[in-house]
């Protein structure tokens, strides 16, 4: 009993020190970006006349902003209403929560550079391609434009402010995150200490269809961010659950959760709902079973 203590505390305080300095400095370097890139820019660059350009650009900027599903709605939003191009505002759509900074560096610290390089290589394909998809689907007929407010394009600012700003964004971003990282990291710390690793191979152990299957759909309705997630993947993980079964569970809570859903159907009709959640579920099966293949 003394031993599981000592490994719940080691690893909480490990990991809560690991994720708090993480989160500041990649959101430092995401505020710096934004100050720089504008949703303007964004759209700009989005009307590539080569269309397979577009999906990719769509898709890297996704990547390159914000950290959760909900927030990238109104950025999607304004995208829509300046006359983005649908194809690559849907790849950025896809892309945003799935492949953030945050995302992608706490999968490198948490479960390693292999892990986090084979998930960005598919999820940014696959975000191509589904933003090609929603376009041959001619999804863009379901959108009802919606006013929103739109952040004017500031003055320029200097060097210093800039850096100032971002180190306020980094600490305002690092806030409201801290209960959802605490409660993840309490969680996987308690599961490296007190859960046998028979019990988590015995009973969430596949890595078949079905496993990645029932991991990709329970993921949506749970709404687990992936701030509060990634700690606990590490964990289970390290007790004998497959990774693409973890991979799959993460897709579907951060790629399509209840409350993204709910926002996306004030802009989109039902057909574009259905398509939205058949492509995020498609993405996290495949991308479990991927991960199962190879690693």
């Amino acid at each position: 009993m003394t031993d599981s203590i000592t490994e719940f505390l080691r690893t909480f305080f490990q990991l809560s020190t690991t994720l708090i300095v993480l989160f500041i400095i990649i959101s430092f370097l995401v505020s710096l970006l934004q100050q720089i890139v504008s949703e303007e820019k964004i759209m700009k660059v989005l009307n590539h006349p080569n269309k397979t350009v577009g999906y990719m650009l769509g898709t890297l900027f996704g990547a390159a902003t914000p950290f959760c599903s909900c927030s990238t709605i109104p950025i999607l939003a304004g995208l829509l209403n300046s006359k983005a191009p649908f194809g690559p505002s849907m790849s950025f759509l896809i892309a945003s929560p799935l492949m953030n900074p945050v995302m992608m560096f706490t999968l490198w610290i948490l479960l390693g550079w292999e892990v986090a390089l084979v998930y960005f290589i598919v999820l940014g394909v696959f975000s191509v391609f589904a933003g090609a998809i929603f376009s041959r689907l001619d999804l863009a007929k379901t959108y009802r434009e919606v006013g929103i407010k739109v952040k004017q394009e500031q003055e320029p600012m200097e060097e210093n402010s800039k850096v100032k700003q971002a180190m306020e964004d980094a600490w305002g971003f690092l806030f409201p995150m801290l209960p959802y990282l605490f409660i993840g990291v309490f969680i996987g710390a308690f599961i490296y200490g007190f859960v046998p690793e028979s019990f988590i191979a015995g009973y969430a152990g596949g890595d078949g269809i079905l496993s990645v299957s029932l991991a990709s759909v329970v993921g949506i309705p749970m709404y687990i961010r992936a701030e509060t997630m990634l700690p606990i993947a590490d964990a289970l993980i390290a007790k004998g659950m497959s990774l693409g079964t973890v991979i799959a569970l993460i897709i579907g809570g951060a790629g399509a959760s209840i409350p993204e859903v709910v926002l996306l159907s004030k802009l989109f009709s039902r057909r574009f709902l259905v398509a939205f959640i058949s492509v995020i579920l498609l993405a996290a099966i495949s991308t479990g079973l991927i991960f199962n293949a190879l690693l």
